[in-house]
């Protein structure tokens, strides 16, 4: 049997190529889009991609199993459960509980898990040479090491009211099926720490079964379903927006892009004449450079591991954009767009050209501690905590007004202009996005407190509750 896990960081999303390589023949499960990498892998170990499995109906990223299978030919394994609603609207081998797919000497038992969606499969693996006896469990977004996953996207994010308490209900009863496999078996999921899909996923990328038992908080009601629900619906974080769209599409045969997107690099020509009509600018500097002089307009969602996040919250995916981008990151971020299905970019000019453009640039205020610390005697102040529910509960400054920075362009009107406007978030980062987000629509007398939390603490902050 031959195995790789491969890890995408930006999305912690895990992937993985499983061979018989005594048949030539290979399965790739929950690809991400970038496909060249499973090729590259299939062709070094001389395997042939013939199989491509999903877990389930993916919401945080553009699943490549359209284009995994139009560039190979291979056969796609999806689910068939969970009602008419969760069915893939694309030629496919459905699956349905119990069934199995044979890959050479392999054999994968599914398992209809729901709960993350009412369509979860898990896929048990048995590599029927070394013996009968199960060895893995590829479980999607049902377990996670540390974690499982949350029943609330088809509510939140999707529009689907009722569904979350339902869905909590299935993830129970799922549980008490995964409870029942032999400890040793290996537990590979589909994301890690940093993922939207759960609130406290392992930095670990796999476990075991019987490690789980004992550790995952989700393994310890027994039979205490409802403490369960409770539990697991509370203080999960908004899902970004995006996953709306992805939800969809992966339903879908949709466009296709069987390789990584090359922008041009536009002329200031061409720049200037999309600028002039309005077109979103996305700058991905890092915030420091972007505060000391950025484009009137434009918004700062900088080249990080959030990238793909803050592009998903924010861009508009009917319309077309222009990136300000270092050239030797063209490849990277191109990649961090198209797993999730942001393919309006026009193009990019590189971050020199900023000040050759004769457009006069604007900057961000930031400031320290000192005089942040000082805000909360003036009652001629409006504190903007841009981060998210679960962290503004958590403890925030005195007399905040929580506006979380995804959201924040439909709520302007929550913010008094009247008064000194002052801004921050957890580390810094989202605050430059909110930020630019403000300017953009005329808010741009800010001062940005761009330390983290944990500096504030440090240096004796005030926290309330």
């Amino acid at each position: 049997m031959f195995f790789q896990h491969i890890f995408e960081s930006s999305l912690a999303h895990s992937s993985y190529l499983i061979g018989c390589q005594a048949k030539g023949v290979a399965l790739v499960i929950d690809p991400k889009r970038d496909v060249d990498t499973y090729l590259a892998i299939a062709a070094k170990n001389n395997l042939k991609i013939t199989h491509i499995a999903e877990t389930h109906i993916h919401a945080d990223y553009l699943s490549g199993t359209l284009e995994l299978a139009e560039l190979t030919g291979a056969q796609c394994y999806l689910s068939d459960e969970g009602g008419e609603d969760w069915q893939y609207e694309f030629p496919h081998i459905g699956l349905k509980d119990g069934d199995q797919i044979h890959l050479g000497n392999l054999i994968f038992k599914v398992l209809h898990t729901p709960g993350h969606t009412p369509e979860s499969l898990s896929f048990v693996l048995i590599d029927t040479p070394a013996t009968m006896d199960p060895v893995m469990i590829f479980t999607g977004d049902f377990v996670f090491v540390g974690d499982i996953g949350r029943p609330d996207l088809l509510e939140n994010a999707a529009g689907l009211i009722g569904t979350k308490e339902i869905g909590a209900q299935q993830m129970f009863k799922s549980l008490q099926l995964f409870l029942t496999l032999p400890d040793y078996i290996q537990v590979w999921p589909a994301h890690g720490a940093g993922s939207a899909c759960g609130k406290a996923l392992g930095a670990v990328p796999s476990s075991t079964v019987g490690y789980e038992r004992i550790r995952n908080w989700a393994l310890q009601y027994q039979n205490n379903e409802s403490g369960f629900v409770t539990e697991l619906l509370d203080g999960q974080p908004e899902p970004p927006r995006y996953f709306a769209m992805m939800k969809k599409l992966n339903k879908i045969r949709r466009p296709l892009q069987t390789s990584v997107p090359q922008y041009p690099k536009l002329s200031m020509e061409e720049f200037n004449r999309l600028y002039q009509s309005g077109t979103t600018v996305i700058d991905t500097r890092n915030k420091f450079d972007f505060a000391q002089g950025y484009l009137p307009g434009s918004i700062n969602i900088q080249h990080n591991r959030t990238f793909n996040t803050w592009a998903g919250w924010i861009l508009d995916y009917t319309q077309p954009f222009v990136l300000i981008m270092d050239e030797k990151e063209k490849d990277e971020i191109a990649r961090k767009l198209m797993r999730i299905g942001l393919d309006h970019a026009v193009g990019y000019i590189s971050v020199e050209t900023i000040t050759q453009l004769g457009i006069p640039l604007e900057r961000q205020q930031l400031i320290g501690f000192q005089e942040m610390n000082k805000v909360f005697k003036n009652s001629n102040v409006q504190i903007l905590d841009v981060r998210n529910t679960a962290e503004f509960t958590e403890g925030h400054l005195p007399n905040a007004t929580h506006l979380f920075v995804g959201t924040i362009e439909n709520h302007l009107d929550k913010i008094d202009q009247e008064k000194e406007l002052y801004l921050h978030c957890q580390s810094g980062d989202r605050a430059t996005i909110a930020a630019s987000i403000l300017a953009k629509h005329g808010i741009k007398d800010v001062k940005i407190y761009s330390a983290s939390i944990n500096d504030w603490k440090a240096k004796g902050g005030i926290l309330v509750k």
